[in-house]
């Protein structure tokens, strides 16, 4: 009897290298597309103007940060989850909102842009297309992050995989709790 054969490990997009279970990403800026890349080719892709950008690996709470009611109304975006992130190609803030069918877009004019990044002088700084500002107002919860675009996508994951009827269900709003501690956790060190 033969013995099961390991499940394939993931490889470098780029090189074909073994990855680790965490491991970096590029993004395509065309393509908008994450690519899974070893550290060795991701350390290739410092900076701004190439094919592929590395996404950084820092997450920031933003303690000081607020968004008024007002500001949050006017994005008309039907749940309490968002981000929001510079994307180079179209040249256009844009804020994304997790849904069971994927991420949905909702482009951002330059003032409300202007209005909500406000003098936070952290969400101005943020990278474009590889960075984005997290706002999370579910019930009384007010919290907001700046987060690798990764993890954005990887929230928009969770949702869209978890989701169940017109409210979620109960499993989805603990998965995005253990995501959000996991950031907190992440953010502390």
């Amino acid at each position: 009897m033969n013995a099961p054969s390991p499940a394939p490990s993931e490889t470098c997009d780029l090189c074909h290298a073994s990855l680790a279970e965490s491991h970096q990403h590029l993004l395509a800026t065309t393509t908008r597309r994450l690519e899974c890349v070893c550290d060795a080719c991701a350390v290739l892709f410092d900076g701004q103007n190439q094919r592929y950008r590395r996404v950084p690996r820092r997450v920031r709470i933003l303690s000081g940060f607020s968004m008024t009611n007002a500001q949050w109304d006017a994005l008309m975006i039907p749940i309490g989850i968002a981000f929001l992130f510079r994307n180079s190609t179209l040249n256009r803030f844009m804020a994304l909102y997790p849904s069971p069918a994927g991420p949905v877009e909702s482009l951002l004019t330059l003032d409300a842009w202007d209005e909500i990044a406000g003098n936070d002088p952290e969400v101005r700084k943020m990278e474009t297309d590889v960075e984005g500002l997290l706002v999370y107002r579910v019930g009384t919860a007010r919290e907001h992050y700046i987060i690798p675009i990764d993890e954005c996508f990887k929230l928009v994951g969770i949702i869209r995989m978890q989701w169940k009827g017109f409210s979620g269900g109960m499993q989805v709003w603990q998965e995005i709790g253990k995501f959000l501690e996991h950031l907190k956790a992440r953010a502390s060190k």
